[in-house]
């Protein structure tokens, strides 16, 4: 079973950063796609970003594109998404999944492996 972990979450006024990381407790880390959903109080989750094994190829959701990035070390064995410009739209659980493949995926059941989730709440 692989274990996946975020962490960065919190709260934080409009307008600022925050960085989430996400490790897995897999050596192959290299080998797999990852992403980013988030789900708000009585919200479907969403995906947020994607990107592939390589880092080479990302997908960033258009409503946060230009404030977001994604982005891995693949020498860290960790995950990155970087948000900027924060809003109290943006206030949810996210949560970092590895994919069944290398490549990009768009689709929740893409993903095989998920983690606990991290909070992120932005204020006014």
């Amino acid at each position: 079973q692989v274990q996946v972990l975020e962490s960065g979450g919190g709260l934080v006024q409009t307008g600022a950063s925050l960085r989430l990381s996400c490790t897995t407790s897999e050596r192959s880390f290299d080998r797999y796609a990852m992403g980013w959903f988030r789900q708000a109080p009585g919200k479907e989750q969403e995906l947020v970003a994607a990107i592939n094994w390589s880092g080479g190829s990302t997908y960033v959701a258009t409503f946060v594109k230009g404030r977001f990035a994604v982005s891995r070390d693949n020498a860290k064995n960790t995950l990155y998404l970087q948000m900027n410009s924060l809003e109290p739209e943006d206030t949810a659980i996210y949560y970092c999944a590895r994919a069944d493949a290398n490549y990009v995926i768009l689709v929740a059941a893409g993903y095989r492996y998920w983690g606990q989730g991290t909070q992120v709440t932005v204020s006014t």
